[in-house]
């Protein structure tokens, strides 16, 4: 005989914050399970999908478009590198530091990966309507952007 779940006290289930971080935890198992099977990770998604939308960049610009710290991304990058979905090569302006390049299989492993990822949000969002989904990813578009820090680089950032 299985044993029911207790069910969540309802003072709890009024609390934002525990909602959020347990769909969270929720979405990050659904995209690495799903991920893993391809012997993948949701960082070399991040960083695929960056230099697919903004083109070519330095490992440090990655880092600050993808959020994946510096010294992290030396490792996703030697992953991908390794693959043959991305590309290092000597900046022009600068020996010191690489540019990182998409490569054409680094595309059709993006396009791969995202089919995943689009399959895991399928079944993490199944139960609410496709107009509850959109109202949902807008509201939290807005919490994201509201507690984002600016970029240091950004004119209003202090």
């Amino acid at each position: 005989m299985s044993a029911t779940p207790e069910p969540t006290p309802a003072r709890l289930r009024a609390i934002p914050s525990r909602l959020i971080a347990g769909i969270a935890a929720v979405a990050d198992r659904l995209v690495n399970e799903r991920l893993a099977a391809v012997d993948a990770r949701k960082w070399h998604f991040a960083v695929l999908t960056a230099l697919a939308e903004d083109g070519a960049a330095s490992q440090a610009e990655l880092s600050r478009r993808t959020g994946i710290y510096r010294s992290d991304m030396v490792a996703v990058l030697n992953e991908l590198g390794d693959a043959a979905y991305i590309r290092r090569d000597p900046d022009p302006g600068d020996r010191r530091r690489n540019v990182i390049t998409l490569t054409s299989a680094g595309e059709r492993r993006l396009e791969r990966l995202g089919a995943l990822i689009a399959d895991a949000q399928r079944e993490l969002l199944a139960p609410l309507a496709p107009g509850q989904r959109d109202e949902l990813i807008g509201l939290l578009t807005v919490l994201i952007d509201h507690h984002r820090p600016p970029h240091p680089g950004a004119p209003d950032a202090k």
